[in-house]
C-alpha cells in the first residue's frame, strides 16, 4: 500500500541547500557568462578567468572531496549547477563539466599523494584538465584505442594520438587512457600527463559548428615519458575508470543541454509576447501555445529523468549506468528539439546571431554525439535489458 504521509513528499522537491546552490550558479551565469557568450563564440575566446571565478564559488570541483578543496556535493547537485551555468553559455558550462569529470577520476582512483598533488589546483581551476579517450580510429569503439604506454623502468613511454580533446592546448593536465597490455578493455590503463611534458604536440584548433568558446584539438604523444607514479590505479583498469567517469559526464552534459534549452524557451516566450502577426501577439495563437506547452513539458520530463539518474548514481544503484545512458540520450535529444523549435518560432530572427538562439542550437547539437553517441546510449540500455 502506498504511504500517503508527508514524509515522502520531499523526494520530488529540492531541499533549501540545493535551491540555494542552483540559484547561486544561475545568478553567476546570468551576470558573467550570458552577457559575453555571443562574443566568446564569435572570437573563439576560452574564458579561463571567468571559469576561475566560478571555481572560487566551488564549481571547479563540485563532487570532489572536501579534504582536497572540493565542494563534496552530490551528482544531483552537480546536475543543478551545470544546468544553471549552461543557461548563460552551454559551451563554457560543458567544458567545466569535463574538467570536473577528469578531476573526479583522480579523486576516486588516485592515491593520496596524487590527490594532494593535483586536486587542490584543479578545484580552483588554476590547473585545467582534459579527458583523453577518443582517437582518430577509436570513437564509439573506445576499447579499440591504439595509444600505447610501454613500461621503461620507473616511467612509461606514451606514443599515439587523441582526437577531439576539449581544452587541449589550454589544458595543464591530460587524463589519458593508453594501452599497457593486450587487445580489449583489460589492456588499458589511465595516466595523468602534465601538458608541458616533452613530446606532446597539438593539432590545430578545430573549426566547429558550435562549442567555439572552448578549444578542441588533437593531442599527439611522441615518446612522452610519464612517471609510473602518474598512473591511476593498477594496470588494466583504465577502461573501467574511463567508463565510470563517463557515467557522471553523461549526466553533466545532459544538464548542460537542459540549461541551453531552457534559455531558448525563455527567449522564445519573451519574443512571442512582443512579436505581432495578423493583428495578434504570437503567444495568442492557440497552435503556437500548444507548441510552447509541448516544449515546456519536454523540458520538465527531461529534468525529472536527469534527477532520477543522478540520484541513482549517487546511491551507486546496480542500474545506474543504464539510467545515465537513458537520461543522456533522452535529455540531449529532447533539448536539441526544443532549441530547434525555439529557433523556428523566432522565424528569420532566430537565424540571426544577435538573438542568441542559433548559437544554442549549434552548441547543443554536439551533445548528442560526445560522451558516447546517442546510438551507443541505446546500445548500453539494450544490453542492460537483453544482455550481450
Amino acid at each position: 500500500m502506498l504511504d500517503p504521509s508527508s514524509a515522502v513528499s520531499h523526494r520530488f522537491s529540492l531541499d533549501p541547500d540545493q535551491i540555494a546552490v542552483r540559484d547561486m550558479a544561475r545568478a553567476f551565469a546570468g551576470e558573467v557568462f550570458a552577457p559575453n557568450a555571443l562574443a566568446w563564440d564569435e572570437t573563439k575566446h576560452f574564458p579561463v578567468a571567468e571559469m576561475r571565478r566560478a571555481a572560487g564559488l566551488g564549481m571547479g570541483g563540485v563532487y570532489i572531496a572536501e579534504d582536497v578543496g572540493g565542494s563534496g556535493l552530490s551528482r544531483l547537485d552537480a546536475a543543478l549547477i551545470f544546468e544553471a551555468l549552461a543557461t548563460g553559455c552551454p559551451t563554457v558550462a560543458a567544458y567545466m563539466s569535463i574538467h570536473n569529470m577528469a578531476a573526479w577520476m583522480i579523486d576516486t582512483y588516485g592515491s593520496q599523494q596524487q590527490r594532494r598533488t593535483w586536486l587542490p589546483k584543479l578545484c580552483t581551476m588554476e590547473l585545467l584538465a582534459s579527458y583523453c579517450l577518443t582517437e582518430p580510429g577509436a570513437g564509439s569503439d573506445a576499447a579499440a584505442l591504439a595509444t600505447r604506454a610501454e613500461r621503461d623502468g620507473d616511467h612509461y613511454v606514451l606514443n599515439g594520438q587523441k582526437q577531439f580533446i576539449s581544452g587541449a592546448g589550454a589544458g595543464d593536465l591530460y587524463v589519458v587512457m593508453a594501452r599497457t597490455g593486450g587487445a580489449g578493455p583489460s589492456g588499458i590503463s589511465t595516466f595523468v600527463v602534465p601538458g608541458d611534458t616533452p613530446g606532446i604536440s597539438l593539432g590545430a584548433n578545430e573549426r566547429k559548428m558550435g562549442w567555439n568558446a572552448q578549444p578542441t584539438r588533437a593531442v599527439m604523444f611522441e615518446t612522452v615519458r610519464v612517471p609510473a607514479g602518474n598512473r591511476l590505479g593498477e594496470e588494466g583498469i583504465g577502461f573501467k575508470i574511463a567508463m565510470a567517469g563517463l557515467d557522471g559526464g553523461r549526466l553533466n552534459i545532459a544538464a548542460c543541454s537542459l540549461g541551453g534549452a531552457q534559455t531558448a524557451l525563455d527567449k522564445t516566450l519573451a519574443y512571442m509576447k512582443e512579436r505581432r502577426a495578423f493583428g495578434k501577439r504570437l503567444d495568442e495563437f492557440q497552435a503556437l501555445q500548444f507548441r510552447l506547452a509541448d516544449m515546456a513539458t519536454g523540458l520538465e520530463a527531461a529534468r525529472a529523468f536527469l534527477w532520477r539518474a543522478a540520484a541513482a548514481l549517487d546511491r551507486d544503484d546496480a542500474n545506474a549506468t543504464a539510467l545515465c545512458a537513458m537520461a543522456k540520450r533522452f535529455v540531449t535529444d529532447t533539448c536539441f528539439d526544443v532549441a530547434n523549435q525555439a529557433l523556428q518560432l523566432h522565424g528569420g530572427y532566430g537565424y540571426l546571431s544577435e538573438y542568441g538562439i542559433e548559437k544554442i542550437v549549434r552548441d547543443l547539437r554536439v551533445h548528442q554525439i560526445l560522451e558516447g553517441t546517442n546510438e551507443i546510449m541505446r546500445l548500453i540500455v539494450a544490453r542492460s535489458l537483453v544482455g550481450r
